[in-house]
């Protein structure tokens, strides 16, 4: 709908509130490609010079992503989601590691308490889902779908800070993961099902400390691996998704 100015907000400024808005409530996801600017002059009934300092503004906060030749396409969901990920690209893989361990084990300890049976039904679906990705070998599926379960875990807390916390972390946490995943690291520590179906069963069974000890075994066991192995030197970041490489990776 067209936007209105006030004498004390500028156009622009409710043009950056109205993308904020679409990008908090969905309508724009995270890693989608934004509408051409022609589209957005209509939809929001402005210029283009103002449509296009809106965008500017939002991608200095990195929640938007300009590609050349492109477009510009949603990198977070929110401002701070967006300095979640700055910070985490200066952050080394075990110092993420170790803030999502204090996430999650308060997220399964609180979803053993107050779980429903349509999340244990949406945890298992998860659980599967990564399952899969990992039996096919398809590393960005399997990124995909074990940040999914984590934020089922989280959601299934009925904490809704914790469940925000956790979806801001966990969009910055996939380049982290990615980097693990391609860390010569044993299977068991890189896929960990054991691990991740202990999580379930505590939250099942309703017992939150055996939850949280479940959460903190998995990840205590990949930073354990973090801290022994030796970082790549001189390598360049791989892109998961190259299919080129996900077989060769999947199981190295």
């Amino acid at each position: 709908m067209p936007l209105r100015s006030t004498a004390r907000t500028s156009l622009v400024d409710l043009v950056i509130e109205q993308m904020e808005r679409l990008i908090a409530d969905g309508e724009w996801e995270v890693g989608e490609k934004i509408p051409a600017e022609p589209v957005l002059v209509e939809t929001l009934d402005v210029g283009r010079n103002t449509v296009r300092e809106a965008v500017r503004a939002l991608v200095h906060t990195g929640m938007l992503e300009p590609r050349q030749g492109d477009g510009t396409y949603v990198r977070a969901s929110s401002d701070f989601g967006a300095a979640v990920q700055r910070r985490l690209r200066r952050a080394a893989d075990l110092e993420a590691y170790e803030v999502r361990a204090s996430l999650e084990r308060d997220a399964a300890r609180y979803a053993a308490l107050r779980r429903t049976d349509e999340d244990l039904a949406a945890l298992r679906a998860a659980l599967a889902e990564r399952d899969r990705a990992w039996g096919n070998s398809d590393i960005a599926a399997f990124i995909d779908a074990d940040v999914d379960f984590h934020r089922t875990v989280a959601a299934a807390a009925h904490n809704g800070v914790l469940a925000d916390l956790y979806e801001h972390f966990s969009d910055a946490l996939r380049a982290t993961l990615q980097a693990v995943i391609r860390r010569p690291l044993p299977d068991s520590v890189r896929h960990q099902f054991d691990a991740h179906t202990a999580i379930v069963d505590a939250i099942e069974a309703r017992d939150p400390d055996a939850a949280e000890q479940a959460a903190l075994a998995h990840l205590t066991e990949a930073m354990d691996a973090l801290r022994e192995a030796r970082p790549y030197e001189g390598e360049p970041a791989a892109d998961p998704r190259d299919p080129a490489r996900s077989g060769e990776e999947a199981h190295a």
